[in-house]
């Protein structure tokens, strides 16, 4: 196998982006592929969202692809700045817009199997994975890391992508009412869903960068991240079956 990391320039009503992908660049390389969209926290993509894409590329064997939400080279590099950056996402109606275009860099990748598609999002991005399935974006999968989710109205059948919820038991920014409130949402919906929590994982548990941010919602947890890490490539492997 023979990883190849590259940068890919796009754009999105105007505005510049640049997102990575990493695939097995070997003659060959086994034909098309499932593909894995990685869709970054609220620092922006930053080495942690671009190293997990080449960790999914390396040890799973898939397509990945790290899409841009902010425009190219914009990544925060404090909480404050971080904050401000996702709220004027938020608040963008470009944000769809913008997850599908990253999509569509994946989807038409000549190495993808553009039938066999999942996205993979990590805090912030986790609740962006989740507004995707239920925008009826064409994927197979979503998972959510330490996202923080907010419960939607979701009409039943809507949602055709199965869903994995990775959460921690001490993360504040989603306590089991939002988790309680988010599994009936998924079961209005008549989703295929599931929720992992790992006890005394707080937000942020996959990032070993998590301690280093200043803030005390925010802690690695090496047993969470390797647990979540197994439950999503099994996830994902049952979703490319």
């Amino acid at each position: 196998m023979a990883i190849k990391n590259e940068a890919v320039d796009y754009q999105y009503n105007n505005v510049a982006l640049q997102g990575m992908l990493a695939h097995d660049d070997a003659a060959g390389a086994g034909g098309k592929r499932p593909g894995v969209l990685v869709v970054h926290e609220w620092w922006g993509l930053n080495d942690y969202p671009k190293r997990r894409a080449t960790q999914i590329a390396t040890e799973l064997g898939y397509v990945a692809f790290a899409l841009d939400m902010y425009g190219k080279g914009v990544t925060a590099s404090g909480h404050e700045e971080a904050g401000k950056l996702m709220n004027a996402l938020l608040t963008n109606p470009d944000a769809r817009g913008r997850a599908h275009a990253g999509l569509d860099v994946l989807r038409n990748h000549p190495k993808v199997d553009a039938s066999r598609i999942a996205a993979v999002g990590y805090c912030m991005g986790g609740s962006m994975a989740v507004h995707m399935a239920r925008a009826g974006m064409p994927l197979v999968g979503v998972v959510s890391l330490h996202g923080t989710l907010k419960a939607e109205n979701t009409q039943a059948g809507a949602i055709k992508a199965k869903i994995l919820v990775c959460t921690g038991a001490d993360d504040p920014m989603m306590p089991p009412e939002k988790v309680n409130a988010f599994a009936d949402e998924m079961q209005k919906a008549q989703a295929d869903w599931q929720i992992h929590i790992f006890g005394g994982a707080r937000h942020a548990f996959t990032n070993p960068a998590a301690d280093s941010k200043g803030l005390p919602a925010l802690r690695y947890d090496a047993k969470a991240d390797k647990r979540s890490w197994e439950g999503m490539k099994d996830f994902l492997a049952e979703c490319f079956a």
